[in-house]
């Protein structure tokens, strides 16, 4: 299950993972679904409600985490049993190919002297991770976050859908979700908000444009609720042996994640702090 629209991370993530899983034959008519919703809690309420259900997983990652928070969403991913986390991934912030700002500091000029005029979006809702590092960058930029006009979009393929209709003068999205169009030249990345710069990406960090944000998105999987223990191995184990094959190291590259592999205990431990992490930001900025 994938609880946004196609074509977002979530979506490329779980495909990617089911497509390994049949070509390396450790299981087979793997049914990629999506259900959107409310930032991933429409999906999260969804996978709480079918306890015990151990041929089920979820797709996930900060956004699910964020939203369930912002939007007080009475499923909790503490509910759910923990299966790993797969990857890392920086955002872009990105323009259209046409777009006048040729650097981060061109649109944060433009942006500081009237932010309610300037739509910025994401294919997060609030508490996501696109809607985080936005909020992160206009508080470093000396914005105040309410004054953001940050429009939601289910995924990256819409968001992308509406930044190449000019609908938003700007994007903050994962990297992984912006390859094909900046191969095509349709957008231009200004920035990236991981610690390094992307390998095949001609941009610089935030850091390194003079904003001090380093800002990095996690995806992994959850099962429902009350799943038999023989059910939880053989996910784990799945999940794991698709972790060791050719093909997801190749998918890794040519996504341009980052390996993040952690399962059960310390991944339920990783989401403990994740959930006080977004809920901490989000109060500090007003959002929460």
């Amino acid at each position: 299950m994938v609880p946004t629209g196609p074509g977002g991370g979530y979506d490329m993530t779980a495909r990617t993972a089911a497509k390994v899983m049949e070509e390396a034959k450790l299981a087979r008519n793997v049914e990629v679904f999506n259900l959107a919703g409310a930032g991933g809690t429409v999906g999260l309420a969804r996978l709480v409600n079918e306890k015990g259900n151990g041929k089920l997983i979820m797709q996930m990652g900060l956004g699910v985490v964020g939203a369930s928070y912002a939007n007080k969403s009475k499923a909790k991913v503490s509910e759910t049993t923990p299966l790993a986390r797969l990857i890392e991934e920086p955002n872009v912030v990105v323009v259209p190919d046409k777009s006048p700002y040729h650097s981060l500091q061109d649109l944060l000029n433009a942006w500081k002297a009237d932010p309610g005029k300037m739509p910025g979006g994401g294919g997060s809702s609030p508490g996501g991770p696109d809607h985080l590092a936005t909020m992160l960058l206009a508080k470093a930029a000396g914005i105040e976050p309410k004054q953001v006009n940050y429009v939601t979009y289910a995924g990256g393929g819409e968001l992308l859908g509406a930044l190449l209709g000019k609908k938003i003068a700007f994007g903050v999205t994962g990297a992984g979700e912006t390859t094909d169009q900046i191969e095509a030249g349709t957008v231009r990345v200004l920035a990236v908000t991981g610690g390094t710069r992307i390998k095949g990406i001609d941009a610089p960090t935030l850091k390194e444009s003079g904003v001090n944000v380093v800002f990095t998105n996690w995806r992994g999987m959850l099962a429902p609720p009350e799943i038999s223990e023989s059910d939880r191995k053989a996910l784990l184990k799945l999940i794991t042996d698709m972790h060791g094959t050719k093909q997801w190291q190749d998918a890794l590259a040519k996504n341009g994640w980052t390996d993040a592999f952690l399962t059960d205990e310390k991944y339920a431990a990783f989401l403990k702090s994740e959930t006080e992490r977004a809920a901490a930001v989000l109060h500090d900025l007003g959002l929460g």
